[in-house]
């Protein structure tokens, strides 16, 4: 053999070396040199969603309408001296404070059923004389169609007011035992009860702010001042998109608050944009 060559002994050493290198990680003759892995080792990504060890999801920046603080704060000082319509005549005004809780809920509920359509002056007189025949569920539901409607006159739609008043307390008497539900969601499921009559609902009957009650007033002034990312042609679109961004601990004043703004001020047609302390910051004020 050549002097070259390798003796039975040194090739099993060269073995055992080989198998040692491979156990070390070291490059063998021939081979490919592996990269290091810790190069392919994935980095945690900030807004990647969280996983088990407790890496959250950093909160996006909330959208919310120029200006918006100062606006409210205005109308706050414009409503210092609460003398709008509503606050003498609103559904809050309308029921028996003195009743049992059921029946003060079951008026709270039928004001609101009054008040679509039409002025607090007339929902407040009409409640004035539904609750000098007493005004429970009993009696409703023992009162003939024609009677009812005399007495409801001349608030907006009253025949079909009618008719809803009969259908939902018969609902009231069979299915809650004389009383309102306590969820919207039911609420909505009466007739002649919509999204805004259900959280103002929630809100006087129960104590609980489960939404922001939308009217035309509130639908209106959210769209003049951009309150709303862009226009919205229905209040329940308005709802929505407040509640995105308004701070859960001013939903239940913010109705108040615009309904008596828009009596007196925002006023649907001929805004009295001279009397306003926001004119200098409302988006609509120069149009009118």
């Amino acid at each position: 053999m050549c002097a070259a060559g390798v003796t039975g002994s040194g090739r099993a050493a060269a073995r055992r070396l080989g198998r040692a290198g491979e156990a070390a990680g070291a490059p063998q003759p021939g081979s490919i040199p592996r990269r290091s892995s810790r190069r392919r080792r994935s980095v945690p990504i900030a807004y990647e969603c969280g996983d088990e060890q407790g890496v959250s999801e950093p909160q996006r920046t909330r959208w919310e309408p120029k200006d918006w603080r100062q606006q409210l704060e205005r109308i706050r000082e414009m409503r210092r001296s609460r003398d709008a319509p509503v606050d003498g005549m609103g559904v809050e005004k309308c029921y028996d404070s003195s009743a049992p809780p059921q029946v003060m809920r079951y008026q709270v509920l039928l004001s609101l059923m009054l008040s679509s359509q039409t002025k607090d002056q007339v929902t407040w007189a009409a409640m004035l004389r539904l609750r000098q025949h007493g005004l429970t569920v009993d009696s409703i539901l023992q009162m003939d169609d024609a009677t009812l409607g005399q007495i409801i006159y001349p608030v907006g739609f009253w025949r079909n007011k009618v008719k809803y008043i009969k259908q939902t307390t018969a609902i009231l008497k069979q299915k809650y035992g004389g009383d309102i539900p306590r969820t919207v969601e039911e609420l909505v499921q009466l007739p002649g009860v919509g999204p805004k009559m259900a959280y103002l609902a929630m809100n006087i009957a129960w104590d609980s702010v489960s939404g922001i009650a939308v009217d035309t007033h509130v639908h209106r002034i959210s769209n003049r001042l951009k309150w709303v990312k862009k226009e919205t042609k229905y209040p329940e679109e308005t709802r929505v998109a407040l509640e995105e961004w308004l701070p859960r601990d001013l939903w239940r004043e913010i109705n108040w608050l615009l309904v008596g703004f828009g009596q007196q001020t925002c006023l649907p047609v001929k805004p009295r944009c001279t009397e306003c302390l926001n004119q200098d910051i409302c988006p609509a004020a120069k149009r009118h």
